[in-house]
């Protein structure tokens, strides 16, 4: 086997490791549960990538966002190394090749969501896998995400059931010490262990600006730093607006946000990443996983949600090394948008039970029936219907979710697919005895590659093309085959779904927690509070004020951000600058 570094030199092309990557790939290779604090920028992907390749056998990654998975999948085929992610764009028999392939073809990795990870077939075919290692990429999740919207987050640990000798290796560039307690537990550490980077970013200059004017404030401070940016929005109506403001003052800008087709978002980040558009207005939907340097500055209009996300969305600033700016544009009126954000985030149980009753009305289902059955949903057909909130009824499904009582999927683009289910010559058989599918068979084997191994992403319109014919005669030729069973034919698809978890129940039998909906509202109100301390404080430096929060004292200043900068115009002396304080 090749020693780390060799590994390093052949897949990444550098000759030396970034601070503590050495430390935590050797954790890995020794078996040990550790959980890995690197700050955004700080290499965490070669932290599992590394030990994979040293070892026989698969690693499985635990991710949170499919764009995630797949841009990782797409970056280790490039090099050469054989992954697959698995996700909700894949239907059964994807999954299945999929699987067979980790199980039987040399894969190194294989991407999972969290709630994929608890599906019960997906299991049994883990346990036949020669699995080295399991990482949870983003694993601040667990915290963040497990207890509101993501229930399968606090079942992780599970899998160990069925890989007891197995060690798992959690990363994140963000977590209080609260949250590094709470992972290990969530995850079942055999030992703690935590190997952890300075959250410093000694080149990142934090900037509040208090402004009523925010808009033209953003145009002013675009038009100033003419370089790659983010501007962070907090919905997706406003990314259009901000975008078309944008684009009316000459600056080149797009949208993002989970709403789109996947394609649509894939094709808008890579134009972004290319260095074809400037700047990428986006919700919170956008960013993370992706490698890009020369971000040198990062801007949010609204006050996020949490400090935790406020310093990972900036960190993506300045990934180079080099100067960069984090700018937080707020205002008193932001303090009353929180606060009324936190409390329709938060229903009571009451309305969330009424609303599992509409979604039992909506699709006729009666009690104690249609588990697992799924459904076509659209949330705001369905709140014109019954007169509600969009953005307080989906956080009630979101809650209902949570308890398993439905499972939510997005709306995402999936494209037609193609696998055919007979060998080479069993293929060649069926084109003799029935000739006029023999041009068209011809032509899929000369259009795409690897159609006998796995499903491939095919286009209706180019076959038409080629074949000199309309999309609906090649669909149509598609469907005929597929019914003499040569191959398995996956249309294209952008429906949202709604899946019942388990047969439908008496609304008023529901197990909510009035309690625990109580302890994570007031846990959300103090994050709040701490962000509002944050854009409102004007005496301490800011990168002091969020290392304290992370529990990491920093003795002297950084000297970049707005508070020194102003503290240094005016000379204050250590004496007086610690008695205002």
């Amino acid at each position: 086997m090749l020693a780390a570094k060799e590994i390093l030199i052949k897949y990444w092309g550098h000759t030396s490791f970034r601070p503590m990557q050495e430390e935590i790939i050797q954790a890995a290779l020794e078996k040990k549960d550790t959980l890995a604090l690197l700050p955004t920028g700080g290499g965490k992907s070669v932290c599992f990538q590394v030990p994979t390749l040293m070892q026989d056998g698969i690693c499985i990654v635990i991710s949170p966002l499919i764009s995630l998975m797949n841009d990782q999948v797409e970056h280790l085929k490039s090099k050469g190394i054989k992954s697959v992610a698995i996700t909700s764009a894949l239907t059964k028999d994807e999954v299945d090749v999929a699987l067979n392939n980790c199980i039987y073809g040399d894969y190194k990795f294989l991407y999972l969501s969290p709630e994929r990870l608890q599906n019960k077939s997906v299991q049994e075919r883990i346990m036949q896998m020669n699995v080295n290692l399991i990482t949870v990429d983003e694993a601040h999740c667990i915290a963040e995400w497990g207890y509101d919207f993501r229930p399968s987050y606090l079942h992780i640990a599970e899998i160990r059931k069925f890989l007891p000798d197995v060690p798992f290796l959690a990363l994140t560039a963000t977590a209080t010490s609260d949250i590094v307690d709470d992972i290990q537990e969530k995850l079942l550490f055999r030992e703690k262990q935590l190997l952890q980077s300075s959250f410093v970013r000694e080149n990142l200059s934090y900037v509040v600006i208090n402004t009523k004017q925010k808009k033209q404030k953003l145009v002013k401070i675009l038009n100033h730093f003419k370089s790659s940016a983010i501007v962070y929005v907090g919905s997706r109506k406003q990314t259009k607006e901000i975008t078309t403001l944008l684009r009316n003052n000459n600056i080149s800008s797009d949208f993002y946000h989970a709403g789109l087709d996947m394609d649509v978002r894939n094709k808008k980040q890579q134009r972004w990443v290319r260095n074809q558009t400037r700047v990428m207005v986006a919700t919170n939907a956008f960013g993370m996983g992706i490698d890009k340097d020369n971000v040198r500055i990062v801007v949010h209009i609204n006050t996020p949600s949490s400090l935790e996300a406020y310093f990972q969305e900036s960190g993506r600033a300045g990934r180079d090394g080099n100067l960069a700016y984090a700018i937080l544009l707020t205002n008193k009126s932001d303090r009353i948008d929180m606060n009324q954000f936190m409390l329709s985030q938060y229903p009571s149980v009451q309305e969330i039970k009424d609303c599992y009753q509409k979604i039992a009305d909506y699709f006729h289902v009666a009690v104690d029936s249609a588990e697992g059955q799924s459904f076509e949903f659209n949330i705001n057909d369905f709140c014109d219907k019954y007169q509600l909130n969009a953005f307080k009824t989906y956080n009630m499904l979101k809650y209902l979710e949570k308890e398993e009582y439905i499972k939510l999927t997005d709306s995402v683009h999936t494209p037609s697919k193609l696998h055919l289910t007979v060998d080479n010559a069993e293929l060649y058989r069926f084109q003799v005895a029935n000739a006029h599918y023999d041009g068209f068979i011809k032509l899929l084997l000369r259009s795409y590659s690897g159609l006998f191994d796995n499903y491939v992403t095919i286009n209706e319109i180019t076959l038409a093309q080629r074949f000199n014919t309309s999309s609906e005669k090649i669909i149509s030729l598609l469907e005929k085959l597929q019914q003499l069973e040569v191959l398995n034919y996956l249309p294209s698809s952008n429906a949202p779904k709604l899946i019942l978890t388990k047969n439908r129940a008496e609304a008023s039998n529901l197990q909510i927690s009035a309690e625990i909906l109580a302890e994570r509202k007031e846990l959300k109100r103090r994050k709040i509070a701490d962000v509002i301390n944050y854009s409102e404080n004007k005496i301490v430096c800011r990168t002091q004020q969020l290392l304290s929060y992370f529990g990491e004292e920093r003795m002297y200043k950084c000297g970049k951000c707005d508070v020194c900068v102003e503290r240094n115009k005016i000379e204050l002396s250590e004496k007086k600058f610690k008695k205002y304080k």
